[in-house]
């Protein structure tokens, strides 16, 4: 054995290794262990974190209904933040927060008309499916789904307006 390196013993050949080659190897090792984890971080967060525009062009609502022009989903600890702004029917501003997890469980709203808590369900990677109740009824259920290159959701809207009829809205957003 040298005092350069370590000697190994291999079809009785002397093979000698040096400590520099032994730290190289240990850090490539986890650098590219570093980039597996942060690339799976990364994969595993919700498509429908961020900011999201409303593109009116693209969208389909009723007359007078409400419009959520801008919503944003962000971490809050565990759970998800999200927060609406847009306009009424009309045309007054309007915004609303919601905290919670997508879990199907009911969490409480702010500032909605419609709802005083507000659930997410959690469907597959680009799906989630909402409810929302006023006094414990439900007043309004939609899907959001994010598109397949993350760059635009559809949320479809089914409620109920003030003479029982049914409405239906189809926004289109885009992520900034």
């Amino acid at each position: 054995m040298d005092a350069a390196g370590i000697e190994c013993r291999q079809n009785r050949s002397p093979i000698f290794v040096s400590l520099e080659d032994v730290m190289k190897s240990r850090t490539i090792v986890l650098t590219v262990a570093s980039v597996l984890f942060a690339v799976t971080v990364c994969l595993a967060q919700n498509m429908n974190m961020g900011t999201w525009k409303l593109n009116e062009a693209k969208s389909k609502f009723a007359p007078g209904a409400a419009k959520n022009t801008t919503v944003v989903y962000e971490a809050a600890g565990d759970s998800i933040k999200v927060t609406v702004d847009g306009i009424d029917g009309s045309g007054n501003p309007t915004h609303n927060e919601w905290t919670g997890k997508f879990d199907g469980m009911d969490y409480p709203v702010t500032g909605d008309a419609l709802a005083d808590t507000r659930a997410y369900k959690e469907v597959d990677a680009h799906t989630l499916e909402l409810t929302g109740k006023k006094a414990g009824k439900v007043t309004l259920t939609g899907r959001i789904v994010v598109s397949a290159d993350g760059k635009s959701r559809t949320v479809t809207i089914n409620t109920t307006d003030s003479k029982g009829m049914k409405i239906k809205s189809v926004a289109v957003y885009d992520k900034q």
